[in-house]
């Protein structure tokens, strides 16, 4: 393959710092491309397509539809090679460019249908990557890259300074997590199911939360708040700053004062006239991933020779000099060695932000899925029963603390409703023994909606957390678990909510103690019939303190494909509940 018959990642004879893997894949799929086109590289090579002014022939049209940020440039590329009368093979170039949001494409090509272009630019290869694991999907080939651009977390001035910006550099886990513990200081992010900066960012977040003992369960908390202030896109994500100059807006509590946006993002907030203070950017220490605008034909075996030469003529076109001036005058880099220092100012970066250091190693698909995983789990609206023991024993004092475990229990179990939105439908039940007559259960709030409100003209969190709140220990009661798990087992699969994440949460402190209750092989069986993929409602069963059986609760919830936690000290209770969400997320613990 000639050295000019493709552009490398950023010009002709440029070096590509992908790893070797991404790079052979990207090898092969110019081999497809070229081949399907009739040996356009050694047509461009040998000077067969024609360079000159006119055009004997009609024009060869090409559709090309590309992520919103870069749309503009290509246009202008388009506009510039259609008065400069661009030919190939003779032929000149109609190049017609429509901005299209990537996550829309990304659909429309998953459903196997034609998007109406030829060209398809979007603004990172992770929408490449999703397509390719579909075997449903309209194929698309890489065939190049047209730019990049780091994402990492811009900030009105205020809340950068707070920070210590520019001197002071963080990871991602640290920007989040000093966003989470300032209230004034809201964070907002594209929806990773519909951003690719906010879907790299994610990942970046999760693989530095393995890093850190407890790490993954910080992650989810903040994956919760995050939730909170998401928007579809970029574009609109831009359009929730603060519009007053104090970066804060009083009284508006919709405004973030921090973004997860690309460094071309905020360099086009801050060249716009009306965008007030120039946002200030941080370059997380730990790696900025990289949008990087894929070239990409769509379903090249129905593209005509001459179609596919023509696309491939303008990706060569934009490698051009004047035009990735075009590039770069727009806020986005064309180089991985030399990076304009007046473009990353205008962006609002500064030494010692580290914005020159060098792309590091793509996330791997199955990080990407991973994550994407963890965060639809997390953040999707969930319906989850809890179901606390209330026997005698739970009044037992929990060493070090002067409280019971009743105590510490509610206590955590207070913080937990707190991460959940008012979308979220929770409920309440309590246990021990003959608690409702011959019942060893008694339902205290039936699970609904944290947001409606109850004919006392309370909400359910409300309602919830005066619930929590008056959990109290039977007087010699014992512990009715297994009769209770299965009444409540039944409960949540009759009432399964589609689209939301169901689980139910049951807390114990001791074994089976209800010598006329089903047995738990009986009940392990009943577990098994009641579950279903289609419609799956894990059971997390948290076995609290020195007396209760980890083993058995392992047992139990594994049945229906949930998971079993041990926690010497209630007080862990909140964050066992993420953990276990989080695991059963993984293993597909929503259905549609």
């Amino acid at each position: 393959m000639g050295r000019h018959s493709l552009p490398d990642q950023y010009g002709a004879g440029g070096s590509d710092p992908r790893p070797r893997t991404r790079r052979r894949t990207v090898a092969v799929a110019t081999v497809l491309v070229l081949t399907v086109a009739g040996g356009t590289a050694a047509a461009v090579q040998g000077g067969l397509l024609s360079f000159g002014s006119s055009c004997r022939e009609e024009a060869v049209r090409i559709e090309v539809a590309a992520s919103p940020d870069v749309a503009p440039v290509l246009r202008a590329a388009a506009e510039r090679a259609h008065d400069e009368n661009l030919t190939s093979d003779g032929r000149c170039l109609d190049i017609s460019v429509t901005a299209r949001e990537s996550y829309k494409v990304r659909d429309t090509l998953g459903a196997g249908k034609d998007p109406g272009a030829q060209v398809w630019v979007p603004d990172s290869d992770v929408w490449l990557e999703q397509l390719s694991a579909d075997a449903g999907a309209t194929k698309v080939a890489r065939v190049g890259n047209v730019a990049s651009s780091p994402v990492g977390m811009a900030m009105v001035p205020a809340a950068a300074k707070s920070l210590g910006w520019p001197q002071k550099t963080y990871g991602w886990l640290e920007l989040a997590g000093a966003t989470l513990r300032d209230d004034s200081l809201k964070l907002g992010a594209a929806d990773p199911a519909r951003s690719a900066s906010g879907l790299l960012a994610l990942t970046r977040l999760s693989s530095a939360a393995g890093q850190v003992k407890g790490g993954a369960t910080q992650a989810a908390a903040m994956m919760k708040s995050l939730s909170q202030r998401i928007s579809d896109s970029d574009g609109q994500l831009v359009e929730t700053l603060p519009r007053d100059s104090s970066g804060t807006e009083q009284g508006n509590p919709k405004r973030n004062q921090a973004l997860v946006v690309s460094e071309q993002a905020a360099f086009a907030h801050n060249s716009s006239a009306e965008s007030g203070d120039d946002l200030d950017f941080f370059y997380p220490k730990d790696g900025s991933p990289r949008l990087d605008y894929p070239y990409a034909l769509v379903d090249e075996t129905r593209l005509s020779t001459d179609e596919s030469r023509a696309a491939i003529r303008f990706m060569t076109y934009l490698r051009r000099p004047e035009q990735e001036q075009l590039l770069t005058d727009r806020g986005f880099r064309t180089s991985d060695d030399q990076v304009s220092a007046s473009l990353v100012a205008k962006a609002g970066g500064r030494a010692p932000q580290p914005y020159a250091a060098a792309a590091g190693e793509p996330a791997s698909a199955t990080a990407l899925q991973e994550a994407l995983g963890t965060w639809t789990i997390t953040v999707q609206s969930a319906r989850i029963t809890t179901v606390v023991d209330a026997s005698a024993s739970m009044s037992e004092a929990v060493p070090g603390t002067g409280r019971s475990r009743m105590d510490v229990t509610r206590a955590s179990l207070l913080q937990a409703l707190a991460t959940f939105t008012q979308e979220d439908e929770i409920g309440l039940w309590e246990f021990s023994t003959e608690l409702d007559g011959d019942k060893d259960y008694k339902i205290l709030v039936p699970t609904d909606r944290l947001g409606d409100s109850t004919a006392a003209g309370t909400t359910q969190r409300e309602r919830l957390s005066a619930a929590f709140g008056g959990l109290e220990p039977v007087p010699g009661g014992a512990t009715g678990l297994y009769d209770t798990t299965l009444a409540a087992y039944k409960a949540a699969t009759s009432s399964y909510a589609k689209g939301k994440f169901n689980a139910l949460v049951v807390l114990t402190d001791g074994v089976n103690q209800d010598p006329g209750s089903i047995s738990r092989g009986a009940l392990i069986s009943e577990l098994e019939k009641l579950s279903s993929p289609a419609r799956p409602v894990p059971l997390i069963v948290i076995a609290v303190g020195p007396d209760a059986d980890r083993a058995e609760a392992e047992q139990l919830a594994e049945a229906t494909g949930g998971s079993g936690q041990q926690v010497n000290d209630p007080a862990q209770i909140h964050t066992v509940i993420l953990k276990a969400i989080v695991a059963a997320g993984a293993q597909g613990g929503s259905g549609g």
